[in-house]
């Protein structure tokens, strides 16, 4: 986990009716100060130390929220996957499109994250399906209170798919469970091979990945077999979708299957 992530730091939520909440939450955050000590004495708590106790602080009372999130998902039959990128993989373009193509098929909801502006929200406002956009502001990724306030609100009446966007980040969202039932990550062809290899932590608890932007290929110098072999390195058995949602190429059975996982 990042240390200047800014855990905890003030969050907006925004519903697509145009209401803006915000609430605060403790800062999270600590620093400890040398202080002396005899040779006989036990060795002072560094700064090290004490950070990695308040990281261990927070994820466990993260970890505790998002198993209650989880309750909530399984007794309301909701499937909920946390889709997780780099900024610019497409997650929102192909949200568009996916909530296109499911309408009258699947119930579906959206909670999608960035640190400003609902943008995203706005783009996914009359494709069917109730959005909530949450601003994180100084933090780089989402974390399960800001998920369970919002479960009530946007994955009630019935809806049976829920679409978590997290902040564009392959770094911090990963070790934040949100209580999902499993997490998607997305890489776009634009980024090239070996980011499961260089941000492991990501790909290995992904049991599903997303090459996006697969309509470019053919102008870049990018080796599919290499991407496919970094990605079952550090999660063997991933399950691997190559489509484009521009031009609609693998498409068809990415909905087949998003609609097989609600039944």
């Amino acid at each position: 986990m990042c240390k200047d992530c800014g855990c905890g730091m003030d969050t907006k939520v925004h519903s697509h009716g145009g209401l803006v909440h915000s609430h605060e939450h403790p800062h999270g955050h600590d620093h400890a100060h040398p202080h002396e000590h005899s040779h006989d004495q036990a060795l002072p708590v560094t700064s090290e130390t004490r950070t990695v106790e308040i990281q261990q602080k927070i994820l466990s009372r993260n970890d505790e929220q998002a198993g209650r999130n989880r309750a909530w998902l399984k007794e309301h039959g909701v499937v909920a996957v946390n889709l997780i990128s780099s900024p610019g993989s497409g997650k929102t373009y192909l949200l568009e499109r996916t909530l296109e193509g499911l309408r009258g098929k699947v119930s579906c909801a959206v909670i999608t994250g960035d640190q400003r502006t609902d943008n995203d929200a706005r783009r996914l406002q009359g494709k069917g399906a109730p959005v909530r956009q949450i601003e994180t502001l100084n933090s780089c990724h989402l974390d399960a209170e800001q998920v369970g306030k919002l479960l009530p609100e946007v994955a009630g009446d019935g809806v049976k798919l829920l679409f978590i966007e997290n902040v564009g980040n392959l770094v911090c969202p990963a070790a934040f469970d949100l209580g999902e039932t499993f997490k998607i990550a997305l890489l776009s062809t634009t980024e090239g091979e070996d980011k499961p290899v260089k941000y492991p932590t990501l790909f290995s608890t992904a049991p599903v990945a997303v090459l996006t932007k697969m309509d470019l290929v053919p102008h870049l110098d990018w080796n599919a077999a290499a991407c496919r072999a970094h990605l079952r390195q550090v999660r063997p058995g991933v399950f691997i979708f190559e489509l484009s949602a521009k031009t609609g190429l693998g498409m068809e059975a990415w909905l087949e299957y998003l609609v097989k996982l609600t039944q």
